[in-house]
């Protein structure tokens, strides 16, 4: 069985695997329920079986995410599970009686009276924080739906910069925060150790697909994390760190189950298994980059809204670095895409404009701090020309 960890100050007894409601949907719009098929239901029910049966009793979804909360609102009762936690996440909106009307409409498509947990979904901008936090704001409305029994403990998620974040955990509004770490993205390390002096409870989302597309690791990669898998390396990359209590496990079948649950057969290993995986990853990235550029290539790079066409150099040159380092192209062209798609979840645009709205003139400006001024315009054409020409819209307010 799974094991579980204290979850903050929540006092949950959190597994250390969370089934995440985003891939097992039939689709990302909510369907009307003539539209959702029995062969839909039955994967699903067969996943929730399947994460029962090995202790996995934290089931999160979302408001937005698709047709999940109306498809487990109808199996819920059916697949039974005393131990269950629930959480769902609803986005906060500047007009309090909007946000409780999205609540409702997520407790009716889940079918209950009651989640054990609830995230604030999306806190990326002060605004959204402010309209979570002021007296009259989505907080309000969630303490009063404390006070009737309907609401357990309530947490937040965020795609927002670590300042924000910090400001959020530091508030103390919040029993626990669901935010991205992982191996491919550690700059949120603060705000963990934040969380924990906080005693809040800390969820990883979305470590497999956003952590590399895991699920279809590069050739690279499989070799430079063997004998173990991408994903077991990487669950046990997250599990083992300090603060960190549960992952999101997005599975779209029974079987995506599988590679998760062997790391956690492994974790007690973890100190042995992750130092000789670590070593490779690095010893690949400081062959296919080298020390100097590792060591100072995010100094000086203007903040994308400072930006000449609003370029996220930061995220551009991240998304480089993993290309050239392991081979990691279908996740840097899907960022690459979303970048100028997907608002506050992704902000800013990619490399598509340089040339011809973004002159190699104005770039230069805007790069006059950067030890690396002169080799950034051709590291961004070589980014755009490998991944770029694939916009992509984000499916939803997601992880």
């Amino acid at each position: 069985m799974i094991p579980t960890r204290r979850f903050g100050r929540t006092e949950l007894l959190m597994p250390v695997l969370s089934l995440g409601g985003m891939r097992f949907q039939q689709s990302w719009t909510d369907l009307p329920p003539e539209q959702i098929t029995a062969e839909s239901q039955a994967n699903l029910r067969a996943t929730l079986e399947a994460a029962r049966g090995v202790g996995m009793h934290h089931l999160e979804t979302a408001r937005h995410y698709g047709s999940s909360e109306r498809q487990l609102g109808w199996l819920l009762q059916e697949v039974a599970d005393p131990h269950r936690i629930l959480q769902t996440k609803v986005p906060p909106q500047a007009d309090a009686r909007a946000f409780e009307a999205e609540l409702n409409l997520s407790f009716q498509r889940l079918g209950v009276e009651r989640v054990d947990l609830l995230s604030i979904h999306g806190i990326n901008l002060p605004e959204h924080l402010e309209a979570t936090l002021r007296p009259d704001g989505c907080l309000a409305v969630v303490r009063e739906w404390q006070r009737q029994g309907r609401i357990g403990q309530v947490g937040f998620s965020t795609h927002a910069s670590l300042s924000l974040i910090e400001e959020a955990i530091a508030s103390d509004a919040f029993d626990y925060i669901n935010l991205h770490w992982y191996f491919i993205r550690q700059d949120n390390r603060p705000a963990i150790d934040l969380a924990r002096a906080h005693d809040m409870g800390v969820f990883v989302i979305s470590p497999t697909d956003k952590g590399g597309h895991l699920h279809s690791p590069s050739a690279r990669l499989v070799e430079l994390c063997a004998p173990l898998h991408p994903i077991v390396f990487n669950d046990l990359f997250c599990l083992a760190a300090e603060g960190i209590h549960t992952i999101s496990v997005g599975a779209a079948r029974p079987g995506d189950l599988e590679r998760h649950l062997e790391a956690v057969r492994l974790l007690d290993q973890a100190q042995g298994l992750l130092p000789p995986v670590l070593e490779r990853l690095e010893a690949a990235r400081l062959e296919a980059l080298g020390p100097e550029w590792l060591a100072s290539w995010h100094e000086g790079l203007p903040d994308w809204q400072d930006t000449p066409g609003q370029l996220n150099l930061p995220v551009l040159l991240w998304l480089h670095n993993l290309l050239e380092a392991w081979d990691l192209e279908s996740y840097a062209r899907a960022r690459y895409g979303l970048l100028g798609n997907a608002g506050h979840w992704f902000p800013g645009a990619n490399a598509d404009g340089l040339d011809a709205g973004v002159t190699a003139g104005s770039l230069d400006r805007a790069l006059q701090h950067s030890p690396w001024r002169r080799e950034i315009p051709g590291l961004l054409r070589r980014l755009r020309q490998r991944v770029g020409g694939h916009s992509q819209q984000r499916l939803s307010s997601a992880s």
